[in-house]
């Protein structure tokens, strides 16, 4: 992505998020509304990003954070997060972004300290995954515009979406 395209892309998410704050009475709606916009971006960009990818399907959910990190953000925000924290099982993990750039220019307003900014992100997230069959839970546990010293996403495996086809249709 160009620099100038990902500075515009940044401004743009300013504006959208500063609306959604006028037009929604507490954080806590905007952050819905931002993690159901990011869903539905992400349910779309999956197509895109497998054909311009040419990732095969992950065998499981280590190989997908790896997919995540160095080829999905890469490919999209200019940025490859490092991935730690695993849990025992091996079934959630953290995403760590020394910088976002969806943040830049950004100062949250005392008023609006629970607006979890970068929601959209964590939307993306779930619906892309969901389209390859995983339902996992994504959330921000640390952010930079809180004054902590990394952007910290933590995903969750629930479990593998069986495919189940429409009735009437094989």
């Amino acid at each position: 992505m160009h620099l100038m395209s990902s500075e515009l892309f940044t401004l743009t998410y300013g504006a959208l998020v500063t609306q959604l704050c006028k037009d929604y009475e507490n954080d806590e709606n905007v952050n819905k509304q931002l993690d159901k916009m990011g869903y539905n971006i992400g349910v779309r960009l999956v197509e895109d990003f497998l054909a311009r990818s040419n990732v095969g399907r992950c065998h499981d959910f280590r190989e997908t954070a790896d997919v995540i990190a160095k080829v999905a953000f890469k490919m999209y925000l200019g940025i490859t997060p490092s991935i730690t924290n695993w849990s025992p099982a091996g079934d959630e993990f953290s995403l760590i972004l020394e910088n976002n750039p969806l943040v830049d220019f950004v100062e949250l307003p005392d008023n609006h300290s629970s607006l979890i900014y970068s929601n959209l992100l964590c939307g993306v997230l779930r619906g892309a995954l969901e389209m390859v069959q995983m339902a996992v839970d994504v959330k921000f546990v640390q952010d930079t515009l809180k004054g902590d010293g990394v952007t910290e996403i933590r995903m969750k495996f629930i479990r593998r979406i069986e495919d189940n086809l429409p009735v009437g249709e094989e």
